[in-house]
């Protein structure tokens, strides 16, 4: 099977369901579980956004000028609290209209411990799941992507907003009673975000009380004690056996693979 790789598809169950598209076709990664596998990297990138070929790959899969150009490869996007629609130069408005006037979710997840997060109200759970988190919970719905960024840096000052990837992959987390970490936090930054409410509206910024805590499964026979990162670039063949699946990552026994940072990349699969 041959073609460029594409973030995984992932269905929420018990474990979470993997599929790694390669070009038009798609990989049942689970039932592979066990298994020999190999990525053979054919010496060719292909942007995820445009098809263009290119020497190398920007921001986990596009060209230099979709990179350049894309409203979705702005800083704002990775922080979105520095939106900048509202001065007129935004590289996209269409774009945008769509993309980040909707609502977004402001969560708390535990992938390495407890962190802050964000992400549009159609990317639950799958978010979560592309983090390698092992329980999520909903904490605040607002109406865009910049009003969520302005809460998450207001949650920022107390608890994480990154994941530590290699305690991920390592599995070196506990469960938390999610609720708990929710109450305390809100406890700890309620004056801000009434400020913030006073700021943007009452409405801007809507509490989720009711919200459920959800536990992810993830397919994984062994976790690595160390992580060793397979790198396309300086070794065009990774091959091992598949021992699990988590965030993005394949964990074979000759080492992990982050299968987002290789997106257009023109690849072989054998298994």
């Amino acid at each position: 099977m041959q073609g460029t790789l594409a973030k995984m598809k992932t269905h929420l169950a018990a474990p979470v369901q993997y599929q790694l598209p390669v070009g038009e076709q798609q990989v049942a990664l689970n039932e592979l579980l066990g298994r020999k596998i190999s990525l053979q990297y054919q010496g060719r990138i292909f942007c995820i956004h445009c098809g263009r070929k290119t020497s190398k790959s920007f921001s986990q899969g596009y060209c230099f000028p979709c990179f350049r150009g894309l409203a979705q490869c702005d800083t704002c996007i990775v922080k979105p609290e520095t939106c900048h629609f509202h001065e007129g130069t935004c590289r996209e408005p269409d774009w945008a209209q769509q993309f980040c006037f909707q609502d977004h979710t402001v969560y708390l997840s535990n992938s390495s411990g407890i962190k802050v997060g964000i992400t549009r109200n159609n990317q639950v759970p799958t978010r979560w799941i592309d983090q390698g988190a092992i329980q999520a919970l909903p904490v605040f719905q607002v109406g865009s992507r910049y009003h969520s960024g302005l809460v998450e840096v207001v949650l920022g000052k107390y608890v994480a907003d990154k994941t530590r990837w290699q305690a991920m992959l390592k599995n070196q987390v506990e469960p938390l009673d999610m609720r708990a970490q929710r109450d305390a936090l809100l406890d700890q930054c309620r004056t801000e975000i009434g400020q913030l409410r006073q700021q943007l509206g009452a409405d801007a910024i809507r509490e989720l009380p009711e919200a459920e805590p959800v536990t992810i499964e993830y397919p994984v026979l062994e976790y690595p004690t160390k992580v060793v990162s397979h790198n396309l670039d300086k070794n065009p063949t990774m091959e091992g056996t598949l021992l699990g699946i988590k965030g993005q990552y394949l964990l074979l026994d000759t080492g992990v693979i982050n299968i987002r940072k290789f997106g257009g990349y023109e690849v072989a699969v054998n298994h």
